[in-house]
């Protein structure tokens, strides 16, 4: 998973509709839900608050026609949260997308790089 600006190249935010987008962290989100079983357990492995993960998770459940993600209600036997059908092809599709705009801007971005000052020179 990306954190912040520590991985080079891009980071594709796709806007879907006017106030609808889906970026690294949604998709790290459900990425990570799919993984722990759990929204509060993903938003803790991503540094996020419990609030901050299920107000991502109610607005993507609702920009969609279908839910991304599933709950079950807690109590003895825990509650949990999985990706549903349609927010694993969510998932995937974003993910070809990385793929692909990475592959696209190869060339350009090392060109970029190259003109970069030399940090290991000192400042």
């Amino acid at each position: 998973m990306r954190i912040g600006n520590r991985t080079l190249g891009a980071r594709l935010r796709v806007v879907l509709e006017p106030d609808i987008a889906l970026g690294p962290g949604k998709a790290d989100l459900l990425e990570a839900i799919r993984t722990q079983g759990s929204i509060a357990a993903a938003g803790r492995s991503l540094g996020m608050s419990y609030k901050r993960a299920w107000g991502l998770v109610e607005n993507m459940n609702s920009d969609f026609a279908t839910p991304l993600v599933r709950t079950t209600k807690g109590g003895k036997a825990f509650g949990g949260a999985e990706l549903s059908e349609t927010g694993e092809r969510v998932l995937n599709l974003y993910r070809r997308m990385e793929v692909r705009t990475d592959k696209a801007i190869k060339t350009d971005l090392a060109a970029l790089r190259r003109l970069l000052r030399d940090i290991t020179k000192g400042k």
